[in-house]
Formats: structure tokens, sequence, C-alpha cells
């Protein structure tokens, strides 16, 4: 007989279900201000407390505290704060939109607003981001980015840019630095190393700015991605979203039970930081940091950003079935808007009244833009790309087989 009891199989389980209340003790939240700033040609051995522990900005009481405050001018957080304010009406007004069966489907990224808006503040133009679903917030930072081009993108109408080619919310702004998003999850982070080895190879000056979900750095790519940016120094930033939850599985499944994200840059040789995503000042920080890293050819630097989903993962999903419906009330990292909001009336930057009088003007923004968006059409009134559209744009020359195939569809056969 052996001497030791019979092997078990240890199945991580969230820290709340539906009922309940989630216990959210495992989120080590430092105090604002604590966590060093070292330079930032440290070497990437060096991170490895800043992997394990949560960079902080604003403290309890919004006031920034500590060596990672960006000393940012109130005017470029006056613009982060819009930022933000427009993105969680915009995705208000699309939720909607998809209920009334104007668009076929959507992702908020209600709660993560500060991480896309204030990384967006860092880059330079000419710099391409590889996004994911939720990191709207980068286009929406952008003056020079049309929300009705948007818009035509998620209702597929015969304005839309990519031709009904995409599902909804996979945008492609090229002029924006937003590259196409993929729906092969992970595809993106090895694609983005890859950007930024090109731009090294021809002598560039461009950075390349991946991201990715936390359920999704168990696919492989994530892992391939981390080694050749390591060995070759890409210039990317390599953006980890911690929101806590996959589709329907806690992050815990994907492997951050027991360690952190960000210490699996470290252990690739890749400097890494672990930031509160919900203070803006800390990702406006960081990112910089990382960006500087980058054009400095330091190579690259892996950042989990600690968030929460506040709602669902899609329109064809209820998390109610799968988590406490008060996760987002209790999150230890509080709303990102009402705390940057908070620091600037602090600092004198801004009032109740204004942020009521930018409320009103951002909604009546976004209620004109869907309504310039509509007039082309949505998935009500059927006004939708052409069926030529199909064979467009992959063969210079359409091969006999797919000028067949064309007819026959223009045919109705």
């Amino acid at each position: 007989m052996s001497e030791h009891d019979t092997l078990r199989l240890h199945v991580p389980e969230p820290t709340g279900r539906p009922g309940c209340q989630t216990d959210f003790s495992y989120l080590k939240v430092a105090r604002a201000g604590e966590v060093r700033r070292p330079p930032t040609d440290t070497a990437p051995a060096d991170t490895t407390d800043l992997a394990h522990t949560l960079i902080r900005v604003l403290d309890e009481e919004h006031k920034a505290v500590g060596p990672w405050d960006p000393q940012a001018d109130p005017q470029l957080l006056r613009r982060g704060l819009r930022a933000m304010m427009k993105t969680r009406i915009f995705d208000t007004r699309m939720q909607i939109a998809q209920r009334q069966k104007k668009i076929s489907f959507y992702m908020q990224c209600l709660g993560e607003e500060a991480i896309a808006c204030a990384h967006a503040l860092a880059l330079y133009h000419g710099d391409m981001c590889f996004p994911t679903y939720r990191q709207q917030g980068l286009l929406l930072s952008r003056d020079d980015v049309s929300m009705v081009d948007m818009m035509c993108q998620l209702m597929s109408n015969e304005h839309d840019l990519v031709k009904g080619r995409q599902l909804p919310v996979m945008y492609s702004f090229k002029r924006a630095g937003f590259f196409t998003i993929s729906g092969n999850l992970a595809t993106q982070f090895i694609q983005a190393v890859g950007w930024a080895m090109a731009s090294a190879i021809k002598n560039d000056t461009k950075i390349a700015s991946a991201w990715i979900g936390d359920g999704a750095t168990a696919e492989a790519d994530f892992h391939t991605a981390l080694t050749f940016a390591h060995v070759y120094r890409a210039p990317v930033i390599l953006n980890v979203v911690n929101n806590q939850w996959a589709i329907s599985t806690f992050q815990a499944i994907a492997g951050g039970e027991a360690t952190t994200f960000a210490a699996r840059g470290v252990g690739c040789g890749i400097a890494s930081l672990r930031v509160d995503g919900n203070d803006f000042l800390a990702v406006l920080a960081a990112s910089r940091w990382a960006a500087e890293r980058a054009r400095s050819n330091l190579g690259p630097t892996l950042i989990e950003w600690v968030t929460y989903r506040a709602g669902a993962h899609s329109t064809s999903d209820d998390p109610t079935k799968y988590r406490p419906a008060d996760d987002w009330q209790r999150f230890p990292l509080g709303d990102p808007i009402v705390r940057l909001k908070g620091h600037l009336m602090n600092i004198g930057a801004w009032s109740d009244q204004e942020h009521s009088q930018v409320q009103a003007e951002l909604e009546a923004d976004v209620a004109a833009a869907q309504k310039e968006a509509e007039r082309y059409g949505s998935l009500l009134d059927g006004h939708i790309p052409p069926i030529e559209s199909m064979f467009e744009d992959v063969y210079k020359d359409m091969p006999p087989h797919l000028q067949d195939q064309l007819q026959q569809a223009r045919a109705g056969v």
C-alpha cells in the first residue's frame, strides 16, 4: 500500500457564485503611492516585485500620490475624463440599439474605460494597436475617428467601411493606428510582435501595442509572442487586461490563482508591471513608461491591467448565471470615471455642474451620430453592402470560379 493519499486534481473555483457575495480578499491591493518607480532602463529581472504588487496613484480621497504620479497637465486629464464618459455613453446607446435589433451583436467595456482611454494618450501617430473587442476607447479617445463610421460598422450597413465582412465591434482603422480586430483570440498578440519587429528591421520609430484578455493568455499564441518579443527585444507593449472573467470562467482558470499574469512576462525575460486599471493616472504613467522603453530600444514591457468587467461579456451573455449580481459595486478598485472626476475636482479643474453639462453634450453627440449612421441603414431595413462586395478585394483579377459564383449570386441561384 502507498503511504500517500490518492492524487487529486485541482480545479480553480471563483470566489463567488450567484446568490453569494464575492470575496475579493484574493486581490492584494497596495496602498496608493507605495510602489517604487524604477528608471525606464531597468533590467527585466529587476521588475519582479512590480509584477506581484499593484501600481496605484490615486488614493481613497482621489489625490495623486507617489512616484508614479505622471504630473499630467489638467487639460490632458480633462480630455481623458471626457473620453471615458463618451465611451460609456457610446456603449450604452449601442447596447440599446442591439436590443432594438438594429445591431446583431455588441460588447461593452463598462468599468474598463480608463485602460484604453489613458493608454491612447501615451502613443504617437503611426504607432499601431492590435486590440481585442473591448478597446473601443482607443478610437473614441481620438477626435479624428468618426462615431458614424464606427456605428455603420456595427450595423453592417451600406456605409460600413469593412463592407459587412466583420462581426460588429471588430473595427479596422489603419490611419488611426487600430489594426483590424482578429476574432481568433490571442492571434493579435503574435501579430503585434511581428509588426514591431518589422518596424525595427526597417529602422522606423513606431512601436506596437498588443492587447489580450486574462482568459486568452491560456492560448499558445500568447506564449509564442512573449518568446519572440523577448528574444528580439521587439518594441512592443504587451497589455493583459485582467477583468477577472473570460466569457464565463474566472481568471484563475487561465492561471491567475497562484501567481499573476504579469509574472509570466518576468519569467520570459520581459520587464513587467501590474497596475490598477481603474486608476487613470496609474494607467497613463505605466503606459508612458512602457512606451519610452520600446522607443529607446530597451525591449518589450508586459503590463497586467487589473480591472473588473462590470457588464456582460457580450449581448449573448447573462453573467447572473455564473457570478454575483453585486460584484462591480463591491470591487475594491472602484469606478474609473468617479475616481478621475474626484481628482479633477480636488485640483479645481472640474465641477459637478460641468460634469452634468459634458454628460448632456456627449449624449447629444452620440445620439446625433447614431441618427446619421441609421440613415445608411441598419439590420431592421436591410440596407447592406451589395452582393458584389463578397467577391472583391481578394484577388487583383477575379478568377473564373469566383466570376461564376458572382453571376449565380446575382441571379439568386
